[in-house]
C-alpha cells in the first residue's frame, strides 16, 4: 500500500532518544513517552499489514486510518526534531566570566520552556493516538489482510496466447532452447534455467512458447505457476496433478509437505521430465519445491520465471543458468504495436501525426510487451490522427477505469506490493524526478539517509544499508541499473513504473509533482498538508511562479532542470531536511538568505545551479551531512563550513575554492575537491590528513609537488585505513614525476581498497602491494606504468574482484591469458600497448574490451581467442599508424573485424587509426593518402574520432570518462 509506514521506522529511536538523562525531563514526560512507544509499536505492527495490500482492495475507512496515522507519525517527528534542535543549542559555552553566567541564566530559562512546550505537545499526542487506536479497533484494521476480495490474475491471459501472434519472440526462444540443451546429444544430467526480467516483459508467454515446442519429447510435463503468496503443498500437488491427473487429481492435499516430496521424487525417478515453475517470488518457496525435482541422468530440464534475482541466481546454483529477458527491440516494438491495432497483415500508417504518436506510445512503452499490447488496444478503430490525444488522456493515474490500463497496472504492482515497507518509502521517493532522468546512486542514498527512510543496523553504516536498499531494488526489477565499466554510478526508473508509484504517490500526498504552470496555483487552494514537492522542467516554462504555497511542514523541496523567478523564503520551510536545486535557474539570483535557519537540513544540493551568494550562516547546519556544490559560479565557499562537525559527504568542482579547515569536518567520509577547488595543495594535504574517517577521496594536483609535500601526501594516506575509493588528477605531464610515482611502490594501501585512479602519471612499475593479499577487494584499478613483466599481468588476473581494469604501458607487450580462473569477475578491460591472446575459461564476465595496438606489427596477427570470451558485446581498437604501411594498415583492421565478427554474440566494434604522424606509404598505393578517421560498423559503435600524439600521451582514462558524460548527457 503506497501510505508505507509514516515516519514510524525513525520516530521510535527518536522516542527512545527523548528518555536519556541529557534531556532532563519530567517524571510525567517520561511516563508519556513510554506509552507512545508501545502504542505506536502496535499501530506501526497494523500499518506493516495495512502496506502489503493493494489499494484497490482497502475500504475508504482504512485508507482515511492509515492516511492520519502517517500524517501524525510526521507531525510527531517534527516536532521531536525541533524540541532536540532547541535544546542542542542552547548548550552555554565554557567561558568562566560574569556575561557567561547571565548567558547560562538566560538559556537555562529557555531550556525550563521548551521542556514544558514539549511537555504539553508529549499530553496532546498521547489523546491523539488513543483516538487513533479506538478506531483501529473499532475499524478492525488488524483484520485487513484476511479479508481480501479475490481476483482473477490477469498474466493468466498470457498462457492462452496465440502463438502466431506473438513478435520478437523468436531470438529469445532459440536462445532459450540453446540454452536447455534438449538435442540427442544433449547432457543427460538435469539442466535448469531461471528467465529473469521486469514485469510485463513475456516471462510467462516465453516460458509457454517453449514448453508447447518441447514437452512432446519428454515423458513427462508440467506448466505449473506459483505467485505472490503460495501455499507450497498446493503447489506440490498441483505438480503431481499437471504430471498425471489420472493418478494425482484426487491426492489428499492435507498430506505434509514431506510426504508430497517423497511422492513427487518417487514419481519422477527414471523418468525424463520437463517442469515450468511460473512466476516464484522468494528463494524459501523454490528451495522446497527443488527438493522434489530429482535428477536420474535422464536429460530432465526445469524453466523457472520470476522478477527477483536472488531467486534466479538460486535455480542457476547448481544445475542451470540464469536467462536475462531483454526488452523488445524499436523494429519489434512498432511491429507489435501496429499488429495489435491493425492485424498482422497491416500497412503501417505513414502519415507525419502517426508516425510521431507512435515514436512517442513506444519510447513511453520502453520494449515491454504488456505496455504496447495494453496502449495499442486502446487503439483499435480509432483513426491514427487522433492516436496522441487518446493517449494524452489516458492518464493512467486511479481514475481511469479501461481495464486493459488497470491490468498493465495490477501486474505491474504485484513488484511493489511485494516489497517490504521500507523498500516501498525509498521505492516512492523516486517520484520526485522526471521521466528518462539518470538518478545518481549515491545522492540518491544520501537523500533517503536524509529523509529518515535508512534503519540503522549494528556495525553497518547508514550508507552502506542505503547501498543495499539500492541493490535489493534492482534485484527486485523496480529499477534499472546502468552499468559503467562493471560499476553502478546511476539508475533509470521504466516509464511505466514511474507512472505506477507517481499514481501511488499523488493517492497518498507522499509527493507533489509539478510539471504544469497551474499545479501550483491549485495546490494552494488545498488543505492537505504538504510534505515533499518536486519541480520539473516543464513546470512553468520560464514564466513567472512565486511558489506562494505553505511549506511549514516540507521535508524535501527538489527542483530538477527548471526555472524558476525566486527562492520562497527560506523561513518559511521549518522542518526541511532535503533541498535540491540541480540545473536550475533562479532569474532573480539565487542568495540562500537565512540558510542558518534550516536546523533539519540534512542534504544540500546546488549542482550547475548558478549562486549569487551563499551567506556565512551555513556553518549553523548543525545536522548537514551532504554539501553538493559542483559547478555552482561562486568564487570560494565561506571558512564557516568547516563548522559543519555531521558533514559526511563534500563534492566541490568548478572554479569555487574552498579555505583551510577542512581538517575541522571529522565526521567526512566522502570528499571531491576539484583543480580550482584547492587554493594551497600544501596546506590542504596536510588538512586532509585529518580525516581518518575518509571511504572516498578525490582530488586534482595542478602542479609538481615538492619533497616534503610528497611525504606529507604520502603520510595522510597511511592514515586512512578505511579507505575504498583514491583518485588523485595529476595535471603536470610531461615533467619529471620519478620521485613521487617510485613512493607509490612502498605506500601502504588499505586492505579495503576497492578502487585506485592516478590519471596523469607514469609509475616506473607496478606498485608492491596491487596483490589478492594486500587489497583482495579491489574492483577497479586505472594505472599508468612504464615497464611491466608477464608475471605482473599474472598477479593481476588472479585478483578475484577486480572488475574494471584500464592500464598502460609504454612498452609493447605480447601476453597471453591463461585458462579457467584468470580475471573471473572482469567486466571492463583496456589494455594499450598491450596485445592479449585469450585461452578458454579467461575473463567469463567480460563484456566490453578496448585495445591499443600498432598497426605495423600487428597485420601478422593470428585469432587472438575472443571467442573464448562468452559475454562479449562491444569492442573497441585504437590502431597506432605510426611506422605501417598503408598495407599494413589495411590487413590489421581487416583481421580484427574478421575476429570480431566470427564471435558467437557479433559484438559491436569501432576501429579507430591513429595516424597524425608521418606514415610509410606503401608503394602500391602511392597516390592514396589514408586521412585520419575512424572505421566503424553500423551494427554497433558510432561516432567521428580523430586522435592526436597529445591525447595518446595523455591519462588513459580521458576517453572513457569523456564517454560516460556523453552517454550520462544523452
Amino acid at each position: 500500500m503506497q501510505f508505507a509506514t509514516g515516519a514510524m521506522g525513525t520516530l521510535l529511536p527518536k522516542l527512545a532518544e527523548l528518555l536519556k538523562e541529557e534531556y532532563d525531563l519530567q517524571k510525567s514526560v517520561k511516563e508519556g513517552i513510554t506509552f507512545l512507544m508501545a502504542e505506536l509499536k502496535s499501530i506501526q505492527a497494523a500499518l506493516e499489514k495495512v502496506s502489503k495490500v493493494p489499494l484497490d482492495q482497502l475500504d475508504k475507512q482504512t485508507k482515511i486510518w492509515a492516511w492520519d496515522i502517517r500524517e501524525l507519525s510526521y507531525d510527531i517527528e517534527d516536532n521531536i526534531d525541533t524540541f532536540m534542535v532547541r535544546v542542542d543549542g542552547l548548550e552555554p559555552a565554557k567561558k568562566h566570566n560574569f556575561t557567561w553566567l547571565i548567558d547560562k541564566c538566560h538559556k537555562s530559562l529557555s531550556k525550563i520552556k521548551i521542556r514544558h512546550k514539549i511537555a504539553n505537545e508529549i499530553k496532546d499526542i498521547k489523546s491523539q493516538v488513543r483516538e487513533v487506536m479506538e478506531r483501529r479497533d473499532r475499524y478492525k484494521i488488524d483484520d485487513v489482510a484476511t479479508n481480501l476480495p479475490t481476483f482473477v490474475d490477469p498474466r493468466i491471459l498470457s498462457l492462452y496466447e496465440n502463438v502466431t501472434k506473438l513478435v520478437g519472440i523468436d531470438k529469445a526462444r532459440d536462445d532459450l532452447m540453446k540454452k536447455l540443451s534438449v538435442g540427442d546429444e544433449a547432457p543427460k544430467k538435469i539442466k535448469m534455467v531461471s528467465i529473469f526480467g521486469i514485469g510485463g516483459l513475456g516471462k510467462t508467454t516465453l516460458s509457454k512458447v517453449v514448453f508447447d515446442m518441447l514437452k512432446l519429447h519428454f515423458d513427462r510435463a508440467a506448466f505449473v505457476p506459483v505467485g505472490q503468496n503460495p501455499e507450497i503443498k498446493k503447489v506440490l500437488k498441483d505438480i503431481l496433478v499437471e504430471l498425471n491427473k489420472h493418478k494425482y487429481l484426487s491426492f489428499d492435499v492435507t498430506s505434509s509437505e514431506r510426504h508430497m516430496i517423497n511422492e513427487l521424487r518417487e514419481y519422477l525417478d527414471n523418468r525424463r521430465y520437463l517442469i515450468v515453475i511460473d512466476d516464484v517470488w522468494e528463494p524459501s518457496q523454490w528451495n522446497i519445491i527443488k527438493l522434489a525435482l530429482i535428477d536420474s541422468n535422464c536429460g530432465s530440464r526445469v524453466i523457472t520465471t520470476t522478477r527477483i534475482f536472488q531467486v534466479a541466481d538460486e535455480v542457476a546454483k547448481e544445475f542451470g543458468e540464469v536467462f536475462i529477458m531483454e526488452k523488445l527491440s524499436d523494429d519489434n516494438s512498432k511491429k507489435l504495436f501496429y499488429n495489435r491495432i491493425f492485424g498482422a497483415a497491416c500497412n503501417c500508417p505513414t502519415s507525419n501525426q502517426s508516425v510521431e504518436a507512435t515514436k512517442k506510445i513506444l519510447k513511453r512503452c520502453g520494449g515491454i510487451p504488456l505496455s504496447i499490447i495494453t496502449i495499442a488496444s486502446l487503439l483499435v478503430d480509432k483513426p491514427a490522427r487522433e492516436w496522441s490525444a487518446i493517449y494524452d488522456s489516458i492518464g493512467f493515474g486511479s481514475g481511469d477505469q479501461n481495464v486493459a490500463v488497470q491490468n498493465m497496472r495490477k501486474i505491474l504492482s504485484f513488484s511493489y506490493y511485494h516489497l517490504p515497507s521500507y523498500l516501498k518509502t525509498c521505492m516512492l521517493y523516486l517520484s520526485i524526478y522526471p521521466e528518462d532522468h539518470l538518478i545518481e546512486k549515491d545522492s540518491l542514498i544520501w537523500k533517503w539517509i536524509a529523509e529518515g527512510f535508512v534503519q540503522e543496523e549494528e556495525d553497518k553504516t547508514l550508507f552502506e544499508i542505503g547501498e543495499r536498499y539500492f541493490i535489493e531494488l534492482i534485484n527486485k526489477s523496480m529499477i534499472q541499473p546502468k552499468d559503467e565499466g562493471g560499476s553502478i554510478f546511476y539508475c533509470h526508473i521504466h516509464d511505466m513504473v514511474l507512472d505506477l508509484i507517481r499514481n501511488l504517490t499523488a493517492e497518498g500526498n507522499f509527493v507533489k509533482i509539478f510539471e504544469k504552470p497551474h499545479e501550483l496555483h491549485r495546490l494552494s487552494s488545498e488543505r492537505t498538508t504538504v510534505r515533499r514537492i518536486a519541480l520539473h522542467e516543464s513546470w512553468n516554462h520560464g514564466k513567472n511562479n512565486d511558489l506562494d504555497v505553505g511549506m511549514t511542514h516540507l521535508r524535501s523541496f527538489n527542483a530538477i532542470n527548471c526555472t524558476i523567478s525566486m527562492m520562497p523564503s527560506l523561513l518559511s520551510f521549518q522542518v526541511l531536511r532535503v533541498l535540491e536545486l540541480f540545473e536550475v535557474k533562479v532569474t532573480g539570483g539565487l542568495y540562500l538568505k537565512h540558510i542558518g535557519k534550516l536546523r533539519q537540513l540534512r542534504y544540500l544540493g546546488m549542482m550547475s545551479t548558478r549562486l549569487a551568494e551563499l551567506p556565512v550562516e551555513i556553518g549553523d547546519l548543525v545536522h548537514l551531512q551532504t554539501l553538493d556544490f559542483r559547478y555552482i559560479d561562486l568564487k570560494e565557499l565561506p571558512s564557516t563550513i568547516c563548522k559543519l562537525s555531521k558533514l559526511v559527504r563534500l563534492r566541490l568542482i568548478g572554479e569555487t575554492s574552498v579555505l583551510t579547515g577542512v581538517g575541522n569536518l571529522s565526521s567526512l567520509q566522502y570528499l571531491e575537491l576539484g583543480g580550482d577547488s584547492i587554493e594551497n595543495i600544501k596546506d590542504f594535504i596536510m588538512e586532509v590528513g585529518k580525516l581518518t574517517e575518509l571511504r572516498i577521496l578525490k582530488f586534482c594536483v595542478d602542479d609538481v609537488i615538492d619533497e616534503g609535500t610528497k611525504n606529507t601526501l604520502l603520510a595522510s594516506l597511511c592514515s586512512f585505513r578505511r579507505l575504498q575509493t583514491l583518485e588523485i588528477t595529476f595535471h603536470f605531464f610531461f615533467r619529471d614525476t620519478v620521485s613521487i610515482s617510485e613512493s607509490w611502490h612502498h605506500w601502504e594501501a588499505p586492505s579495503q581498497l576497492r578502487e585506485f585512479r592516478i590519471p596523469g602519471m607514469d609509475l616506473p612499475r607496478l606498485p608492491a602491494w596491487v596483490n589478492l593479499m594486500c587489497v583482495p577487494y579491489l574492483s577497479k584499478l586505472l594505472l599508468a606504468v612504464i615497464a611491466m613483466e608477464a608475471r605482473d599481468l599474472d598477479m593481476l588476473a588472479r585478483m578475484p574482484a577486480l572488475r574494471v581494469l584500464m592500464l598502460r604501458t609504454q612498452q609493447r607487450i605480447l601476453w597471453t591469458v591463461g585458462g579457467a580462473g584468470l580475471f573471473p569477475n572482469l567486466r571492463f578491460c583496456r589494455m594499450m600497448n598491450i596485445a592479449l591472446t585469450f585461452l578458454p575459461g579467461a575473463m567469463p564476465m567480460l563484456t566490453k574490451l578496448q585495445l591499443w595496438l600498432w598497426a605495423s606489427e600487428y597485420c601478422a596477427a593470428s585469432d587472438v581467442g575472443l571467442g573464448h570470451l562468452p559475454l562479449l558485446n562491444r569492442v573497441k581498437v585504437v590502431l597506432d599508424c605510426e611506422g605501417a604501411t598503408g598495407r599494413q594498415v589495411e590487413e590489421a583492421e581487416a583481421a580484427l573485424r574478421r575476429m570480431v565478427k566470427s564471435h558467437p554474440n557479433r559484438p559491436a566494434i569501432g576501429v579507430y587509426r591513429l595516424e597524425e604522424r608521418l606514415m610509410k606509404r606503401d608503394e602500391d598505393h602511392d597516390d592514396e593518402e589514408i586521412s585520419a578517421k575512424d572505421h566503424i560498423d553500423r551494427n554497433g559503435d558510432d561516432g567521428n574520432s580523430a586522435y592526436t600524439d597529445k591525447e595518446r600521451d595523455n591519462d588513459p582514462a580521458k576517453e572513457e570518462e569523456e564517454e560516460e558524460k556523453a552517454t550520462n548527457q544523452s
